[in-house]
């Protein structure tokens, strides 16, 4: 049962941090917990944060978490885990941003470095295959719930709603750019704010949730001033954290092998990864497929399979096809030596900008926190965010619940349509049970994937009996 805190325990939680508004150690743990829990993709992600940081906590009020999220979605990379830098940075400063940012993609590092060296080792096996037909229909259930609770705490108002169902159609029907997407939101808002302000003030007014006021004011929350000579020093050092390791791998290997070609490679694919890991790789899987030749069309299908029943953002894909890569062209170090250091690397390259991008930005965005024009263009983005939230729902349900999917263009119509004949019963069967665990029966994201997982590795198991 959740308790809400009382403006007493916000008092005694600023006395007992001294410095820190959240005990460094207590957000710390909280962050940990959260890392544990970051499956589905940026739906079930951002969902997760909503529920500790907004709902159970009570750290951040909902309309600072939405107006943190509006500022990520604008950014190249991951933006769940970026608005994890950003929440750790207003609750813990830096070092909070930092704890934040790690935590959120360790535990997806070091389990997606665990299958990737398994599927070297061991390729598809019953066992490995039973368990990710049980993992991914638990996290079709899991997006459905982000849909639901994101949607329902940011579209309050019948013009949000519109918007976010503008925002899916353009996605889902017409295949509009991503960033084509958002600053349409970010100027619908902008219009709505100037000649319908009335669609805007109930989500300024009030708690989005109704429940009582957050823990901490926003007032409290962390704040720096920006300046010339911060902005200066931030970004040299992120440019040197991020450069500094791909110069000594270039120094060491060579210019010409395969982790000094992996790590810029995948740098600049840190840079245009807008709209999510779905918007880039299919760039990627043409160039490491076709162009470097890393891994087959196949492998990297199952690689984005690794990289969505794993925690952590669903980019971390990349790290799977640098280690297949680095594996199979090891120059002279030993495979499994040069597999390792080809993911770290990559994941090195792909995560560090995100801190980058939050401390140069945070306090730039934070001042405009009480710009009307800037406040209501994040408000059309983040209801545009459900949409997106939503295309990203329906791309992984069709992908899980059947074996065929074809894409399809009338005109400017494109749509993904399944063969009905190919669809999988094993995963519809439990998608309807993980939607009756989280929906009806209100079982916990970690306690629904042990349960899916044990019910895919017995029909896999039967299947192979049979």
């Amino acid at each position: 049962m959740t308790t809400h805190p009382t403006a007493e325990s916000a008092s005694a939680v600023a006395i007992d941090s001294g410095r820190d508004i959240v005990p460094f150690r207590t957000a710390v743990r909280t962050w940990f917990a959260i890392s544990l829990q970051t499956f589905g993709g940026p739906a079930g992600q951002i969902a997760v944060m909503q529920r500790a940081l907004v709902e159970e906590k009570r750290w951040i009020g909902q309309q600072r978490f939405n107006h943190a999220l509006s500022y990520c979605m604008l950014l190249p990379g991951p933006e769940a885990q970026q608005l994890a830098i950003y929440i750790g940075w207003l609750l813990n400063g830096t070092r909070g941003g930092l704890a934040a940012g790690t935590l959120f993609v360790l535990p997806g590092v070091l389990a997606l470095l665990g299958l990737s060296a398994l599927y070297v080792a061991f390729g598809t096996t019953v066992a490995v295959t039973g368990l990710f037909a049980g993992l991914a229909p638990a996290v079709v259930a899991i997006v459905a719930q982000a849909v639901w609770r994101v949607g329902r705490r940011s579209l309050t108002h019948p013009a949000l709603i519109a918007l976010a169902v503008a925002s899916f159609s353009a996605l889902a029907l017409f295949a509009v750019p991503f960033p084509l997407v958002i600053a349409g939101a970010a100027l619908t808002g902008w219009l709505l704010a100037r000649f319908a302000p009335h669609a805007l003030r109930p989500a300024a007014a009030h708690s989005a949730d109704g429940g009582p006021p957050p823990l901490i004011s926003d007032d409290a929350l962390h704040a720096e001033s920006p300046s010339h000579r911060r902005t200066l020093r931030i970004l040299l050092t992120g440019l040197v954290l991020w450069a500094a390791p791909l110069a000594a791998v270039a120094v060491l290997t060579g210019t010409g092998s395969v982790f000094t070609t992996q790590g810029v490679f995948f740098s600049g694919t840190a840079l245009v990864t807008f709209g999510g890991a779905y918007a880039v790789l299919a760039f990627v899987a043409q160039q490491a497929v076709q162009t470097y030749g890393w891994l087959g069309a196949g492998e990297m299908v199952r690689g984005l399979a690794l990289a969505e029943t794993t925690p952590g953002p669903l980019i971390m894909v990349v790290q799977f096809v640098a280690f297949l890569g680095a594996y199979r062209d090891p120059g002279s170090l030993n495979p499994w030596a040069a597999a390792l250091l080809g993911a770290l690397l990559t994941t090195w390259v792909t995560f560090v900008p995100c801190f980058l991008f939050i401390f140069l930005g945070a306090p730039y965005i934070e001042r405009l926190r009480g710009n009307r024009s800037v406040s209501a263009a994040l408000t059309g983005i983040t209801a545009a965010v459900v949409g997106v939230i939503a295309n990203l729902a329906l791309y992984f349900a069709l992908h899980t619940l059947f074996t065929t999917v074809d894409d399809n263009s009338w005109g400017p119509l494109h749509l993904q349509l399944p063969h009905l004949d190919t669809i999988r019963p094993t995963a519809l069967v439990i998608t309807a049970a993980a939607l009756l665990m989280i929906f009806r029966l209100r079982w916990s994201v970690l306690r629904t994937l042990g349960i899916c997982a044990a019910l895919g590795l017995l029909t896999s198991g039967v299947s192979a009996l049979w």
